[in-house]
């Protein structure tokens, strides 16, 4: 049965990868950016526009669109910034919770009514720095400790209306993110010692099909032979 799945930043990469793959197995992909342009060539059903650094805008965007039954929901959108607490200024930090933690919350609070007429599924798309902590990854880890913080406690609340909550912990994939933050972290790159993006959606969309007596609520995965992430001497 087709299902509808909305996908937080699917312009590209996992969640241009979760979109074609949602499409290619006959659901329904509400798609997020925040422009349409960053949707061209992305399958889709309907698109979310909308800026997740400014989460007072979100619940006017949901109310938009009318959504009375919702499948599923996956977190995917998210940002970082690699930096001493030292030296990361305020501008950083607040930017990073917004989009990372705060837009979360408040998206999957608008969301709640559809997800439950359709006993639905939340998944967050965490990271391994959402278990632990390294130096520079102060704002970065502490959004998603906090994400972590988030879906345990959604977890708990909305088992009794039958919404189901997983936190997929991907490491070391091939992603622009994933290169961005080795280069400012001053760290060897190499896509092959990575996992692909294809792998982590195809666990994702597993996770959407599982069973109606079970439940995935924590998923950590890693590339068999990563790179280790440690600044160039």
């Amino acid at each position: 049965m087709s299902k509808t799945i909305l996908v937080t930043g699917a312009g590209r990469g996992l969640g241009r990868t979760l979109a074609e793959q949602l499409t290619a197995r006959g659901d329904k992909v509400i798609a997020h950016a925040r422009s349409e342009s960053a949707l061209d060539g992305v399958p889709h059903d309907r698109t979310l526009v909308l800026d997740l650094a400014e989460p007072a805008r979100i619940a006017d965007a949901v109310a938009a669109l009318g959504l009375e039954r919702l499948d599923g929901v996956i977190h995917n959108a998210g940002i970082a910034h690699i930096g001493t607490v030292a030296e990361q200024p305020l501008e950083q930090w607040e930017r990073t919770l917004a989009i990372n933690v705060t837009a979360p919350a408040e998206l999957t609070r608008a969301l709640l009514p559809a997800l439950r007429a359709a006993r639905g599924h939340v998944v967050f798309v965490n990271s391994g720095a959402g278990l632990n902590a390294g130096p520079k990854w102060g704002s970065y880890a502490a959004s998603k400790h906090a994400l972590r913080a988030l879906a345990d406690a959604l977890r708990g609340e909305e088992q009794p209306n039958g919404v189901r909550v997983t936190s997929v912990y991907p490491s070391h994939f091939a992603t622009d993110m994933q290169r961005s933050v080795r280069e400012q972290y001053g760290a060897d790159y190499d896509p092959a010692r990575a996992t692909s993006p294809e792998s982590i959606a195809t666990t994702i969309v597993g996770i959407l099909n599982a069973p109606d007596d079970m439940v995935v609520n924590d998923l950590r995965i890693e590339p068999p032979n990563p790179l280790p992430f440690k600044a160039k001497s």
